[in-house]
């Protein structure tokens, strides 16, 4: 008994450590990409316009929502695989795991989502492939919609375009049924369980449409959270209604060329270029130093993003915690 005791309280002990290594791991990253966004944002000319801070607040509250539209397509899937997972689990995992972006790798995403709602009533197995199928969703229509804008606007540099087309084809095809059954079955889930493999096989066009249609309203909503950050800028000329497909373009190439590179935390650096890269010919009728300006305003809406991020995070977590306290 004493020996069985000693070794359930080790296992306790050491699965506390573990939890606690990956929060400091994470709280670590984060801070380290917040102060490279400022330093990004610091070393440039800018200047703010008049009521900056309710357009960035603006700005924070419509890109958590865009993150919100997607976190229910997650948990859409969840249910549709047969898991009896809470609402408010899901998104409390769902915003929390988006964190784990900032650790290299991005491998720190499925960890947290998973183990946030893993309990007798969710297969971790089947939590971690959803992730994979709500993620490749999302990039997915974020190429496609990148990919319209470019190819209008610019069809002098093709290799953009192609290079949208192509990831939004890689994103799309694993999140067919088919194919995600087959995947998921090759990563090992449903291996060992014929209840588990059936719950696979229960995902459907339907739900997978229902992605698309979240996703592209979330980016909808994320063009309009940069186009916010545009507006704390003093910049002149800006037109919701003109500048929302740019601004949308804009958003989804940046987060979806992060996205690529996997080594960077939160595609550091990468995200940025890439929102210069379609900034700069908008911003170029409107200043002396498109580049520039452009540099800015992707690094404080990098600032926006993480903060929005880090304060929904630390909201969910907070109210699970009250609620755990108080339903023991």
């Amino acid at each position: 008994m004493d020996r069985d005791g000693s070794h359930t309280d080790l296992r306790k002990w050491l699965f506390r450590a573990a939890k606690l290594a990956i929060v400091v791991l994470v709280i670590w990253f984060v801070r380290r990409s917040l102060v490279e966004a400022w330093n990004q944002f610091d070393q440039h000319p800018w200047q703010l316009s008049a009521g900056w801070l309710g357009w960035l607040g603006l700005a924070g509250v419509l890109y958590a929502s865009a993150l919100f539209l997607s976190g229910v397509f997650w948990y859409r899937a969840l249910r549709a695989l047969g898991q009896d997972v809470r609402f408010f689990e899901a998104m409390r995992a769902y915003y929390v795991g988006h964190l784990g972006k900032y650790v290299p790798g991005k491998a720190m995403v499925v960890i947290l989502r998973t183990a946030l709602v893993k309990s007798r009533r969710v297969d971790t197995g089947i939590a971690a492939a959803s992730v994979f199928l709500e993620t490749l969703t999302w990039i997915a229509v974020g190429s496609f919609l990148a990919a319209a804008y470019l190819a209008v606007h610019f069809r002098h540099q093709p290799i953009y375009l192609l290079g949208a087309i192509g990831l939004m084809l890689v994103a799309s095809l694993p999140t067919c049924p088919p194919i995600f059954v087959r995947l998921a079955r090759r990563a090992g889930v449903g291996r060992s369980s014929a209840i588990t493999l059936g719950r696979l096989h229960q995902l459907d066009y339907r739900t997978v449409a229902s992605g698309w249609v979240l996703s592209g309203a979330g980016w909808g909503l994320m063009g309009l959270a940069l186009w916010a950050t545009l507006r704390a800028m003093a910049i002149p000329m800006v037109n919701p209604v003109s500048d929302i497909p740019l601004c949308t373009a804009s958003a989804a190439m940046a987060t979806v060329a992060g996205f690529v590179v996997l080594f960077i935390p939160g595609g550091l650096g990468v995200r940025e270029a890439a929102l210069v890269i379609l900034l700069s010919p908008y911003l170029a009728e409107t200043t002396p130093h498109p580049d520039l300006l452009a540099w800015v305003i992707a690094a404080l809406f990098r600032m926006v993003s993480m903060v929005s991020e880090v304060a929904i995070s630390g909201i969910l977590y907070v109210a699970y915690l009250r609620k755990r306290d108080a339903h023991p």
